[in-house]
């Protein structure tokens, strides 16, 4: 049925409100999933798919179905997850995104022979769906820059059944996603310029721990341990954001340390063992005062990640809920790092040992709603442990094959250190010996 003048007041105020929700969404995949959603709730549709445009392709973003919901097949999201089709004029989204010009149908079926556009029925045959009406339009920023192809799918009358899109939608989803896209690309630049800010910090830290080949690999690792393990004890998104972002700053203090120390092979004398703990104030009077809500983290892991649950750490002996939960979430996720991971003075521990290690920890050195948080998620956590050792298995074998190319090196000079001798992180980071605690022992920190 056509749409009245009479609507048109509330036409106004829902796409006012739709242009308002989606401005404010700056999270990219939250967004999408709102773009499709929303404009499936103005036009009464049952379904709605979202195409993002790349190069020479079209990839699905959302897909959105209440159909399959209801019937227990789930949502169309999972069907249609990393897929991609070329940006050509065979599909339908094809077609609508190279003309830049909406496309209604009245049947999906029905679709004449000679156009250049067809539709492909193997997803309805696979769920047993029907699709049948279907309104297609472009999303464009200024001047002519297209950003996707938001499609709808059987507008509903009252009863349920399917019926076309009227002409007046077009013009008026046309505008909604032109509200989409630019949402889009305003989301894509935080979401850039996050990710700059993060690289900037990951290598600020490396540029300060710098001691190995290993460093950089152990920040990241560590920095997602502690975003898997926030996650899991149940912060919210924007908290585990910004202790994902944050925790690569944790050692940062290590600038103000000797040499002498941070390089020692061997395990440190009380007094040299003492002056490694400074680096905990010295990280946090370098970020202090900072205006970035980020940086501010970063100061508050940086003076309590060596803080522990019974009051022995350092360097003022909080104890329990007194050290704040960023501290004690990083403090698990450094200290398993450092169990994992082959440094000077010892092995990588097997997987279940470091386990074991943080079990018998658990209401001493951590937080037991930590340890517990961490096990939760512990295959999460042991997929990043294993994606970072296959890609460092595949980055020797890359510097084994530049090697084999290149020319024997000169002689070593007598009394010089081999090279790749070691001298890692935490090499230098050893506690005196009458220092208590397996994980502190066995992670030298």
């Amino acid at each position: 049925m056509p749409l009245n003048a009479s609507d048109l007041e509330e036409i106004v105020q829902k796409m006012t409100q739709i242009g308002i929700a989606l401005s404010r969404e700056q999270d990219l995949v939250k967004l999408l999933d709102l773009i499709v959603r929303e404009t499936r709730l103005f036009t009464d549709s049952e379904a709605g798919s979202l195409y993002i445009v790349e190069k020479d392709s079209l990839t699905f973003a959302v897909a959105q179905n209440e159909a399959l919901s209801m019937t227990g097949s789930g949502t169309a999201r999972g069907r249609f997850k990393a897929q991609t089709i070329p940006l050509t004029k065979s599909s339908l989204a094809g077609y609508c995104a190279l003309t830049r010009k909406p496309l209604n149908i009245e049947d999906a079926y029905a679709i004449p022979d000679d156009v250049e556009y067809k539709f492909n029925r193997d997803f309805d045959i696979k769920n047993k769906y029907r699709t049948r009406s279907m309104l297609l339009v472009p999303g464009m920023v200024p001047p002519d820059e297209l950003v996707c192809v938001l499609c709808l799918i059987n507008r509903r009358e009252d009863t349920g059944t399917p019926i076309p899109y009227d002409r007046t939608y077009e013009t008026l989803v046309m505008s909604i996603a032109s509200q989409a896209a630019a949402a889009i690309q305003n989301a894509h630049l935080a979401q850039d310029l996050k990710e700059a800010y993060r690289d900037t910090i990951l290598r600020l830290s490396v540029a300060t721990e710098y001691r190995d080949d290993d460093t950089a690999i152990h920040i990241r690792r560590m920095s997602l341990y502690s975003e898997i393990i926030a996650e899991s004890i149940g912060l919210s998104q924007r908290e585990v954001e910004n202790i994902k972002m944050a925790s690569p700053m944790h050692d940062i203090g290590k600038v103000g340390i000797s040499d002498a120390i941070l390089k020692k092979p061997g395990k440190l004398t009380d007094e040299e063992f003492a002056e490694m703990r400074k680096h905990t104030v010295i990280g946090a009077r370098i970020l202090e005062g900072a205006e970035s809500e980020l940086l501010q983290l970063s100061q508050v892991i940086a003076l309590t990640h060596h803080e522990k649950w019974d009051g022995s750490g350092y360097p003022r002996g909080l104890k329990g809920e007194e050290i704040p939960l960023c501290g004690r979430i990083v403090a698990l996720a450094d200290v398993f790092d450092a169990l994992t991971s082959p440094r000077c003075y010892k092995p990588a521990f097997p997987i279940e040992k470091a386990f074991q290690i943080i079990r018998e920890s658990s209401g001493k050195h951590f937080d037991a709603r930590v340890v517990e948080a961490f096990f939760a998620a512990v295959d999460q956590i042991l997929e990043v442990k294993e994606h970072y050792a296959a890609q460092k298995a595949a980055d020797r074998q890359d510097q084994v094959a530049a090697k084999a190319e290149s020319p024997a090196p000169p002689p070593t000079v007598a009394g010089a250190p081999a090279a790749g001798a070691p001298a890692g992180p935490g090499c230098s980071s050893a506690p005196a010996p009458s220092s208590g605690g397996a994980a502190a022992q066995a992670a030298k920190s």
